[in-house]
């Protein structure tokens, strides 16, 4: 017999005869993937069905509020579980938000981005924007961070050599033992990475599974992190291809010229210059052909005080076809670029506005040079374009940039227009701490660096740990209720094309590495040692992470070498070299194990959110859609627990079972399928001690009912 239209009947019965189940607040469910709104990315002047799920005959009336309009919602459909509600609605060009309102007899509530609420608040409202939408590929792409100096040395004929310039007060320092680890002052230290041993890795890249390479910036730069950019046309030789090799070295001793001519041949010549972009079109072509995406670092809001326009160093003052820099010449064309102080003072007294006050790192002055707004938008159109074909940028400390939030929104508008009218299915992400919701409007970027909705309620959750290793603090450790309050604060602030492609990252660049933070040990290298950094962490505390990484709505990023169990305090240690040859091969094949459980499951990468538990370090949420569903059970404790979980609400029949797909523990992990049966619409579990497991359910594992 027809099993839903039993159950269907069963409850309009209970109903009739005045037995109407109590109201089921569990039931209640709505957001903004493409369940819930269709068309999922609607067209600005179109029209949107949106839903909303309830428990089976369980509620009287529904309404979606939008201001001061009250929508009714009729019923559309059921399946053996819930009644769906939707109401069609015109859309403008604005943003359009809205939340529910749920009558049940005499009972009201309200249901927004928080799930059941009180009171309705205006920044917990679903919300759509019309015209907004993101690439496909980008939905859920699992993302592999490069710092390319520490990556492989590819080509050693590239490599930035000891006393090759002066930078900072010392002498560069080319580090032939890959496996140190970097100084404390370690941005003039060069381990040879190159874009060469990219290519030479590409076979492991893609084993990994990954979806996109993010590089960190690869401009012509005097530093081994390039976040102080002396030229936006070119790859840096030092990580491209030399070709041309002439000139001398610093000579020991000599302080009068911070530079050797070598040096200035390397970065100027144009043979390398061009031999460089053109390895780099040649690394974005293997990627595209591997079916990798790959992003550029983008450093707008300021550059270096090498920088051809400003050339405090003097680099290009006597080389053919480059003008004359702001910082020697008064009648440079390049001035206005940049915000002088004191100007009449002549000859230059080296006084001009630096970002956070730092004089190499010049702060381009946007609002007072059309010729150089002109000129970056071209370059964000370039990188973007053939020949090198690149899909997207991430943008360097991208609130900072120009004078005035104003300007701020009008530059990152225009920035977006250039990169997609050149590539349209490139991608405009951003670094950005604190609420993005002012630019993700559509128009500028498209998403951002999770900080706040990903990397800190993890950390906090798992570790007790602040980002940077920097406090320790008990009241977040294992702290469940902290943990879904932060993501649900936090998530609110991005629509779902954005939320899908968010950069989720345990570590990077800035931050100590998620490894290093599970010895729960406060300090840096310059007060602990960089030997303290790999002490006593717990590899299955990393995997509980990678778990909800692999599970969570975003874009999965894998900082390199976090997959081979590299360790290290913040900046610079966390800048630590791909230990090839030393990797710990059981947590890469754990991080491609998850990667694919990732990549099998549509519900995971666009699916819905739904928390199904919280306790003391216990964690336990469902990612679905209207077939499939993914449950995830974290026990963090130090002790076993065993509890049961209630999943019907999650689309999951009371009577069925559950495959488990993966399960890690403190010994190690398996991706041993076995199944678990669902009694009630609840799962009883024994979880051991740090430990996580993924569960998946489809239609087609449904156990016979007996109806």
């Amino acid at each position: 017999m027809d099993y839903e239209r039993l159950i269907r009947a069963e409850h309009s019965r209970q109903y009739i005869s005045g037995m109407r189940p109590v109201f089921n607040r569990k039931a209640l469910f709505s957001d903004t993937t493409e369940d819930y709104i269709s068309p999922s990315e609607p067209d600005p002047y179109s029209q949107v069905t949106i839903r909303f799920r309830a428990d089976l005959n369980n509620v009287d009336r529904v309404f979606l509020v939008n201001g001061d309009i009250r929508h009714l919602m009729l019923k559309e459909s059921c399946d053996e579980n819930f009644d769906f509600f939707a109401c069609q609605v015109e859309v403008e060009e604005t943003e359009f938000s809205y939340y529910f309102e749920v009558q049940v007899g005499k009972i009201k509530c309200i249901y927004d981005a928080r799930g059941v609420a009180k009171e309705a608040l205006p920044e917990y409202a679903f919300r759509i924007i019309p015209g907004f939408k993101t690439p496909k590929w980008a939905k859920g792409a699992v993302m592999y961070q490069i710092y390319v100096d520490r990556f492989y040395n590819g080509d050693p004929t590239n490599d930035v050599l000891t006393s090759e310039y002066e930078y900072i007060g010392n002498k560069t320092v080319k580090v032939d033992d890959w496996n140190k680890y970097p100084a404390l002052m370690g941005v003039r230290e060069f381990y040879g990475g190159d874009l060469q041993g990219v290519l030479d890795k590409m076979d492991y890249l893609e084993d990994l599974g990954i979806d996109v390479i993010y590089f960190n910036p690869l401009f012509v730069s005097p530093s081994n992190h390039k976040y102080d950019i002396q030229d936006y046309d070119y790859i840096d030789p030092h990580i491209g291809k030399i070709v041309s090799d002439e000139g001398e070295l610093l000579a020991d001793g000599c302080r009068e010229n911070r530079l050797a001519s070598r040096y200035i041949d390397r970065v100027t010549n144009k043979k390398n210059l061009e031999a460089s972009n053109k390895l780099f079109a040649k690394v974005v072509e293997e990627a595209h052909r591997r079916g990798i995406r790959v992003i550029l670092d983008g450093v707008f809001n300021h550059c270096g005080s090498f920088n051809k326009w400003m050339d405090r160093e003097r680099i290009y003052e006597n080389v053919e076809g480059y003008e004359k820099g702001a910082h020697i010449c008064r009648e440079s064309p390049y001035n206005s670029y940049f915000q002088f102080y004191n100007e009449q003072d002549w000859p230059y007294n080296g006084s001009y506005d630096g970002w956070w006050g730092h004089d190499t790192l010049p702060k381009l002055n946007y609002e007072m040079s059309k010729e150089l707004f002109d000129y970056i938008m071209y370059i964000a159109a370039k990188w973007v374009s053939p020949p090198y074909n690149a899909d997207g940028w991430r943008l360097d400390v991208a609130a900072d940039l120009g004078h005035s939030p104003e300007f701020n929104h009008h530059f990152w508008q225009e920035f977006r227009k250039a990169v997609r009218r050149a590539n349209p299915d490139a991608i405009v992400l951003a670094e950005h701490y604190g609420n993005p919701r002012e630019w993700l409007n559509g128009r500028e970027w498209d998403t951002v660096m999770n900080y706040d909705a990903f990397m800190e309620p993890v950390t906090w959750f798992l570790t007790g740990m602040q980002k940077h290793s920097d406090d320790y603090r008990g009241d977040m450790f294992g702290n469940a209720d902290n943990f879904m309050g932060s993501m649900r604060h936090y998530m609110a602030s991005f629509t779902t094309p954005s939320l899908q492609i968010a950069m989720n990252e345990l570590s990077n660049h800035d931050h100590s590495r998620f490894l290093t933070r599970t010895n729960k040990k406060v300090g840096r290298t310059n007060t602990l040692g960089a030997l303290a950094a790999d002490e006593g962490v717990n590899k299955a505390v990393l995997r509980e992470a990678v778990v909800i990484q692999m599970t969570w709505p975003g874009a999965p990023t894998i900082y390199y070498g976090d997959e081979a169990g590299v360790c290290g305090f913040t900046d610079p240690d966390s800048r630590r070299t791909y230990p090839w040859g030393h990797e710990d091969q059981e947590l890469i094949q754990f991080h491609k194990e998850m990667i694919r459980i990732h990549k099998e499951n549509q519900e995971i990468r666009t699916g819905s959110l739904k928390y199904i538990d919280g306790d003391f370090n216990i964690l336990g949420y469902g990612r679905f859609n209207r077939k499939e569903v993914i449950v995830v059970l974290i026990n963090n404790n130090d002790h076993e627990v065993t509890r049961e979980f209630s999943v019907w609400h999650l689309g999951i029949p009371k009577k069925s079972f559950m495959k488990r797909l993966m399960f890690t523990t403190e010994e190690g992990y398996t991706t041993e399928v076995c199944d678990y049966p669902v009694v009630a619409g609840k799962m009883h579990i024994t979880l051991p001690k740090t430990s996580a497991i993924v569960f998946k359910y489809h239609k087609r594992f449904r156990v016979n009912s007996g109806i």
